[in-house]
């Protein structure tokens, strides 16, 4: 069973940090953190509307900072989820030879939403609409993880 699950976007700053918050209101008895595969935001706080979107649910993310993936995050931690394909194809290109961490989709555990990403609010501005899927997803990662 995973115990150690990295939430991974491209800013770290939006969708990740909202998963891992989400997440870890849910289970907080599991080793979270997020990072982002771009190093843009390194050391910055959650984006303010993400927070705001956040806080009206009751997820807190205001502790969390910005930090970029690296390689050794495969060796740190048993589950690495990505919030779109990019994610995933940038996360893979770090890949150490001989790391078998899985590297998933946080969509595959909410397949009743039909969607297949989290599309990014920092563009979209659809804070709630990212939400209702990390949290659907989220829900689903915790059933999948008791088994």
């Amino acid at each position: 069973m995973s115990h150690r699950i990295l939430f991974v976007c491209l800013g770290n700053i939006c969708r990740s940090p909202a998963a891992e918050g989400a997440f870890r209101a849910r289970a907080p008895h599991f080793f979270t953190d997020s990072a982002g595969t771009s190093g843009w935001h390194i050391g910055d706080p959650p984006y303010g509307p993400m927070q705001k979107a956040a806080r009206g649910r009751g997820i807190k993310l205001d502790d969390l900072r910005a930090r970029q993936f690296v390689a050794e995050d495969f060796h740190r931690f048993d589950l690495i989820i990505g919030m779109d394909a990019d994610n995933i194809a940038n996360i893979e290109h770090l890949r150490p030879a001989g790391s078998d961490t899985p590297v998933r989709l946080l969509t595959d555990f909410a397949p009743q939403t039909g969607a297949d990403h989290v599309p990014d609010p920092y563009y979209t501005r659809d804070f709630d609409g990212a939400l209702d899927l990390i949290e659907a997803a989220v829900e689903g990662l915790e059933a999948h993880l008791r088994g």
